[in-house]
């Protein structure tokens, strides 16, 4: 290795969004897990809000079914509950790593209130202990969250923290010795409602872009963040440009380039990087080591370029803008995957990550 090379682990995003199946159209399998790679990350996690909701063990199936036949990184899943689905979390715990609660909101299909997070707690509680229970940035249920971990202290990780407002409890939380985590998303550490207006409906994303206050407060507080997370969430151009846009933004491909050019900068460190991307999703998620598995990074300047993505939605938001550092070679459990930005990996070669 060149001393202008820097080696990494291999990543691991918590928070992803594939489309597949249901959706494929805007992202599947093979080609969400070849923009993985693209990125440095060896490891991902998928959510549950599919066209078809993975809160059963037939959605769950057909979903795994799919993912070994296609993926070319490692691959776990996020668990989806409605609330009402008791027995079936019995049946079918032990081949996800989380279990996703919707508070509050309807997202593909997800309506839960705040009610039931006590009876889902500890029925989740008593079957796996350990496996974390993941929920919006919600300030409003931030209050309800505190008081159920309170009495069940259960591994609880908020996604996608965007303000001040959402932080703050969190930090309280954590302060009080509370089993919390939570993640930030790289368009929330790196865009601001500034960039709305050039954007446009590419800027569209929940929760929304917040002030510079707020993206100023984030990086201020970042040691209080556990994870760096994509939230990788494409929708294509055609849909984005519709009457109608669709929420949501991809990610897996940028993040660490952007993390990256802000370490040069003095203004994120290498340690912190792995410890956000690698260390801490591993250690929260109980996930398996990876032997052998490692990215060469090469310390190059570059314009990140749509046209350049693996991603099927072909476009990010940070298309046109100068990075520094550029993943050039991919080694998963000893074998070369990714290279010079070819793909070397075949369909289905990335495990399925259960307990």
């Amino acid at each position: 290795m060149k001393s202008s090379q820097l080696r990494l682990p291999g990543l691991i995003d918590v928070h992803v969004h594939f489309r597949d199946p249901g959706q494929t159209h805007k992202e599947d399998f093979f080609t969400g897990t070849a923009a993985s790679l693209a990125g440095g990350y060896t490891m991902v996690l998928d959510m549950p809000n599919n066209a078809d909701p993975i809160v059963s063990r037939r959605a769950l199936k057909s979903k795994i079914k799919s993912a070994k036949s296609k993926a070319v990184c490692d691959i776990g899943f996020h668990l989806g509950s409605l609330g009402n689905d008791f027995d079936e979390l019995g049946k079918i715990y032990k081949k996800v790593v989380g279990l996703k609660l919707y508070l509050n909101q309807t997202t593909g299909g997800f309506i839960i209130d705040v009610a039931a997070m006590k009876k889902i707690y500890k029925a989740w509680h008593r079957l796996t202990k350990t496996k974390p229970i993941l929920l919006h940035a919600e300030e409003d249920v931030m209050g309800d969250v505190t008081k159920v971990l309170k009495e069940i202290k259960h591994p609880t990780h908020i996604c996608h923290i965007s303000s001040q407002a959402e932080l703050e409890p969190i930090i309280k939380a954590k302060n009080k010795g509370l089993p919390i985590t939570c993640g930030v998303c790289p368009h929330h550490l790196f865009l601001s409602t500034s960039d709305v207006k050039r954007l446009g409906a590419l800027g569209l994303m929940k929760p929304s872009l917040k002030t510079k206050s707020d993206q100023k407060f984030l990086w201020k507080n970042l040691k209080y963040i556990d994870v760096i997370e994509s939230d990788h969430a494409p929708h294509t151009l055609k849909e984005k440009r519709s009457v109608t846009p669709p929420f949501g933004v991809p990610g897996v491909e940028t993040t660490l380039p952007l993390l990256l050019t802000s370490m040069y900068k003095k203004r994120i460190t290498l340690k912190q990087i792995i410890e956000k991307c690698h260390d801490n999703p591993k250690r929260i998620f109980n996930l398996p080591e990876q032997k052998n598995t490692y990215i060469e990074i090469r310390d190059i300047e570059y314009v990140i370029r749509n046209t350049n993505l693996f991603t099927k939605c072909g476009w990010s938001p940070f298309n046109g803008w100068k990075a520094r550092g550029k993943v050039q070679r991919v080694v998963l459990r000893g074998k070369e995957v990714y290279k010079d930005g070819k793909m070397l990996a075949k369909r289905g070669s990335g495990k399925i990550i259960s307990s």
